[in-house]
């Protein structure tokens, strides 16, 4: 297989490439995890491709009280290895195989908005946020920046807020409250494979130990991350008392999960079941663990 023909561009710093992307119909290439396929199995057929890796300043991982910042260059073995995050870490060991993980962006991965990928699932349930810059009116001046809240930036399969001319330059995960557990679980026929549904909840507890709020999010069950807060049926009662049974009905009804070559529709909905009291029940116990 072999990529249509393209220009390639390869900018040296930020202004550069965003005054590229503002004039050209192209596709940014960063880790390629995603690019590289779509363009060799011709899904893709940009005029223009635009690497980033040789931008300064978009690789850094910032960890901080509120949270943890990640780079658009920052690649996923790097955030897995840095344990800023629980959930980011839980998810990154799920993302396909290490020799991709090693080229693979976390913010690349956003943006391609895959509805079956792991890490727009953990940006939904955080309620993160993803940093878009373009170039400055009129052409001068410092890039105009926006954050979009991820409930507002996955639009639809493999469509983001990202706007024709705009670069992700980062994605904020914020940290979890006090008393939190979190856990990530999901079937794929293959480890590495794109999930045939998946689940990663959160769950924090209050100064009794119990449940004080309780969010999940599903992937492969719906066009973007489908996010349900449960917090109300598990009814701030300690984890053990939960009644597992009725939350996961309360999962379900939220999800519309779709027949294809991989799964059926039903199929689906009973993963999503089994699989969101799994990583509930996982969630639960890690936030009521002795720190």
């Amino acid at each position: 297989m072999k990529p249509p023909p393209f220009t390639y561009h390869a900018p040296r710093d930020l202004r550069a490439a965003l005054d590229l992307l503002a004039e050209v119909d192209g596709k940014v290439l960063a880790g390629g995890q995603s690019l590289i396929p779509l363009l060799n199995m011709r899904l893709a057929a940009p005029a223009h491709v635009v690497d980033v890796n040789r931008l300064p300043g978009l690789s850094g991982i910032e960890a901080g009280p509120g949270g943890v910042t990640v780079g658009a260059l920052a690649r996923q073995a790097e955030v897995a290895r840095a344990g800023v995050h629980p959930l980011l870490g839980q998810a990154l060991r799920l993302v396909a195989h290490p020799v991709i993980r090693n080229r693979g962006t976390v913010v690349g991965s956003l943006v391609h908005a895959d509805p079956a990928a792991e890490l727009p699932a953990v940006l939904a349930v955080l309620g993160g946020s993803v940093r878009l810059a373009r170039r400055a009116p009129g052409g001068s001046g410092e890039p105009a920046v926006r954050e979009v809240a991820a409930d507002a930036f996955f639009a639809g399969p493999l469509e983001s807020a990202a706007e024709p001319g705009e670069l992700a330059v980062s994605a904020f995960f914020p940290a979890l409250p006090p008393r939190s557990g979190s856990a990530f679980e999901e079937v794929a026929r293959r480890h590495g494979d794109y999930a045939l549904a998946g689940v990663c909840a959160v769950v924090t507890l209050d100064e009794d130990l119990h449940v004080a709020a309780a969010r999940v999010a599903c992937v492969g069950v719906g066009p973007v991350p489908v996010v349900a807060d449960v917090s109300e049926v598990c009814g701030r009662r300690p984890a053990a008392t939960v009644p597992w049974e009725a939350v996961t009905e309360a999962v379900r009804r939220a999800v519309e999960p779709e027949d294809d070559i991989h799964a059926s529709a039903a199929y689906r909905l009973h993963l999503v079941g089994v699989l969101a009291e799994r990583a509930l029940r996982e969630a639960a116990a890690r936030a009521a663990a002795p720190p």
